[in-house]
């Protein structure tokens, strides 16, 4: 006996890509919809070998059905979810409306799955923003043997993270690089991405920090524990997919960069390739379509007393949102709905 699963904006990246997951990891799927936006009724979505229709989100009645991926905006999941919810089907959600709901578990499966079970209060469960996910997946086993301190973290944020109008803006203007009477300006980003590098993701708070920056704060923090302090600087660059990070980290206790290197190959979701030689690192065109976060460049930092740096790249439609939302719907199957 398995799930009857709705996957809620089927026709974006991030949609698509949670049908491919649910379909590559053999999900106990009993029966599936595909549901978009009026626009998009009917458009064909793969899963598996079946094509899917899709259907109407804003008629669709969620009651009978186990779980609902939403691959929406916040406005759309602040009108739909909470329908799901009531209808007794428990919603995992990728916007970053609930994340911060104290009555909300946000939740990343290798990190703090026991977290799930709080899913009840709503019968919604909040998936982490893309930088976060990734991050919090190299910094657990870490916290774990030698507590951290504190966190800086410069990121290099690929364009799929702003969807496909950011692909496309990439895409177009790197072609018009090289046509100059096909100039094509700026539209979904604040600035050129093509050859460029833009150091704002999200809207600028009172502090000056970006809400983005922000969210790695403040999701750090519930995943993984209160008392890290974070310090974020987002910036968006011209890859397709695939966010990479620089991370510097400041432990309580002294931690070799080698027992670090052991402690992260042993660690769940992750793949250490480190080897200090041309080549001996992971870049973002090499981690897309993968599951796991990739650790590279690990090493000490000699300037504070118990410090490492690493590298850290991961597919951000996969486990900063797709991958992590089928995840939790496996763990939720697991400990909590019971029959797959």
């Amino acid at each position: 006996m398995g799930y009857k699963i709705v996957v809620v904006g089927a026709t974006g990246n991030v949609g698509r890509e949670m049908l491919n997951i649910l379909d590559e990891r053999h999900f106990p799927v009993d029966a599936i919809e595909a549901l978009a936006s009026r626009r998009s009724i009917g458009t064909e979505v793969s899963f598996g070998e079946k094509t899917l229709k899709t259907k109407d989100l804003d008629t669709f009645d969620f009651t009978g059905w186990d779980m609902a991926l939403f691959a929406v905006g916040s406005e759309a999941t602040k009108k739909y979810a909470p329908k799901a919810a009531a209808a007794g089907c428990v919603v995992i959600d990728n916007s970053s409306l609930y994340r911060y709901d104290p009555d909300v578990p946000l939740i990343v499966p290798e990190v703090n799955a026991d977290a799930i079970m709080g899913y009840s209060k709503k019968n919604i469960i909040a998936n982490p923003n893309c930088s976060t996910a990734q991050m919090v997946v190299a910094l657990k086993p870490l916290h774990d043997r030698a507590r951290i301190k504190r966190v800086v973290v410069s990121t290099y944020q690929s364009v799929s993270g702003a969807g496909k109008e950011g692909i496309d803006e990439l895409w177009d203007q790197t072609k018009s690089i090289y046509n100059p009477v096909d100039e094509k300006p700026a539209t979904k980003f604040t600035k050129q991405i093509a050859f460029n590098v833009i150091p704002h993701i999200d809207v600028f708070m009172e502090d000056g920090s970006t809400k983005e920056e922000w969210k790695m704060v403040a999701e750090t923090k519930k995943i993984v524990d209160p008392s890290i302090k974070v310090t974020a600087t987002c910036v968006r660059v011209p890859v397709f997919v695939g966010h990479s990070e620089a991370v510097n980290i400041e432990f309580e206790d002294f931690l070799d960069e080698d027992e670090a290197r052991d402690i992260l190959r042993e660690a769940p979701g992750i793949m250490v390739i480190d080897k200090r030689e041309d080549g001996g690192y992971v870049s973002p065109v090499e981690c897309v379509g993968d599951f796991a976060t990739f650790i590279s460049r690990i090493r000490q930092d000699s300037t504070i007393e118990n410090g490492l740096n690493l590298w850290c790249v991961s597919d951000n439609l996969r486990k900063g949102a797709a991958l992590n939302a089928v995840q939790i719907a496996e763990t939720l199957g697991q400990r909590a709905l019971k029959k797959g």
